[in-house]
């Protein structure tokens, strides 16, 4: 009868182990079996594009080869919220292990579709209120990740020190996007350190940005470009029209300059995507997202466009000079 007893006590504690192991999928480096991780990225632009082979690199760099040990599907939106919702609801359907959500619309499509599978997030740049975590010390839901909220700060300090004599900024935004009200919110608060106003208009399409920017340029110095998405993809066209009216623009990201605008003080997206990558192999090894921060980086680069300064009669100080990347050629 002992003997049964602990036969049977040995069988329930192996099960109990079993199911436990079995709770945590397979995001475990010691499972044979290939992990799959969905990508979704709301639109095709240099710095989100960055941003997703930082993360594949980190994972491939630490073991995670696509093809061998891991498995990406990678899905873009091309703008579309809807096309967002559907990669989200087949990366669901598909049980993935885990998803990488570049950008906030999908990351907030992926969010309200699942709270089991982890998300790991990059390029979104306020996920508290965007509703994703809870704190960015601690998320508290299946969120982890990385944020790319703009040094605002800087890139106006900076804009003071290359022009002057600015005093309104414009700032062009999507209606429909958090991470740009986000970086309006925090523009206003810190324009008044430097003297500066903010005029903002929205736009809901890139077929609005023509006739919008025609409105906004008489009212405006400088445009300010944020890290907003439709905005950072439609740079090339933006540039040129405010080039031709010899406003300047300060961009949030690197991909900004080198779509035209004249410098930003940013942060480095594949760095960003590298650190998220480093956030997923964290995930893989056992960690759980509700207990791990949403981080962003400490350091900023200052890039410079050489051609749109000499475009724009725009003579860059010797100490800037010194310490940027430039981009092309300029004085």
């Amino acid at each position: 009868m002992m003997m049964k007893k602990t036969i049977l006590k040995t069988l329930s504690l192996g099960l109990l182990v079993t199911t436990i192991l079995a709770g945590c999928g397979k995001t475990s480096s010691t499972s044979n079996e290939v992990i799959k991780i969905g990508i979704s990225q709301i639109i095709e632009h240099e710095s989100l594009d960055s941003a997703r082979k930082g993360f594949v690199d980190a994972l491939a760099e630490n073991g995670f080869k696509d093809g061998e040990k891991i498995e990406i599907d990678f899905q873009n939106a091309q703008g579309d919220m809807a096309i967002a919702q559907t990669i989200a609801q087949n990366f669901v359907s598909q049980k993935k292990d885990l998803i990488l959500a570049i950008a906030t619309p999908s990351a907030q499509s992926a969010y309200n579709l699942t709270k089991d599978i982890p998300i790991l997030v990059t390029a979104v740049t306020d996920p508290v209120k965007a509703g994703l975590v809870n704190s960015l010390e601690k998320s508290g839901t299946n969120v982890a990740g990385t944020t790319d909220a703009a040094p605002i700060d800087k890139q106006f300090e900076l804009l003071k020190k290359l022009i002057p004599t600015a005093k309104k900024v414009g700032i062009m935004y999507n209606t429909s996007e958090i991470n740009s009200e986000s970086d309006i919110e925090q523009a206003k608060k810190i324009a008044p350190k430097y003297g500066l106003e903010i005029i903002t208009t929205g736009i809901s399409s890139v077929n609005d940005i023509s006739q919008t920017l025609e409105a906004l340029i008489p009212k405006i110095d400088v445009l300010y470009a944020s890290t907003d998405n439709m905005i950072a993809s439609s740079m090339p066209l933006i540039s040129t029209k405010c080039t031709e009216k010899k406003i300047p623009i300060i961009g949030a990201v690197t991909a900004e300059v080198e779509g035209g605008a004249l410098a930003t003080e940013g942060i480095d997206y594949y760095k960003l995507g590298y650190q998220t990558g480093e956030v997923a192999i964290e995930i893989i090894n056992g960690k759980r997202p509700q207990d791990m921060p949403i981080t962003t980086l400490k350091d900023t680069e200052l890039v410079i466009n050489g051609d749109s300064a000499k475009k724009l009669n725009i003579n860059i100080p010797e100490d800037l000079m010194k310490k940027a990347t430039i981009i092309g050629g300029g004085k």
